[in-house]
């Protein structure tokens, strides 16, 4: 119903920047909200931020507030994470998946998983 692909990753230095892009597309990828989730070696993969098309609702993980923002394009069918002040423990495969369940937290009511992207912050 839904296929994703992540974008943008890349090593960076710790204290700057990045965005994220996430493609989806399918018949009903207006039915979803897309979230991206982050998974590094050893760790299971947790929530990072999560967004409605409209862009009316945003959900962020404390891990993140203030320093991450999520954002929709519904008509390039593309969510965004833009990424700021990184730090070394946001290095992670950065994953996007989509939901019908509103802004859930839990990686299980996500589907639609691209292959993610490798975000690589250095000290």
């Amino acid at each position: 119903q839904v296929q994703l692909a992540e974008s943008g990753g890349g090593l960076v230095q710790a204290d700057t920047s990045l965005r994220l892009s996430c493609a989806a597309s399918g018949r009903t990828v207006s039915r979803y909200a897309i979230g991206w989730f982050r998974q590094s070696p050893g760790k299971e993969r947790e929530f990072v931020a999560s967004i409605n098309w409209s862009g009316a609702y945003a959900v962020y993980a404390d891990s993140v507030k203030g320093r991450f923002t999520i954002s929709a394009d519904s008509a390039k069918n593309t969510v965004y994470l833009q990424m700021t002040s990184l730090k070394p423990e946001d290095t992670a495969v950065y994953y996007c998946g989509a939901t019908v369940s509103s802004y859930s937290r839990h990686r299980w009511d996500y589907n639609g998983w691209g292959q993610g992207t490798q975000v690589t912050v250095s000290s």
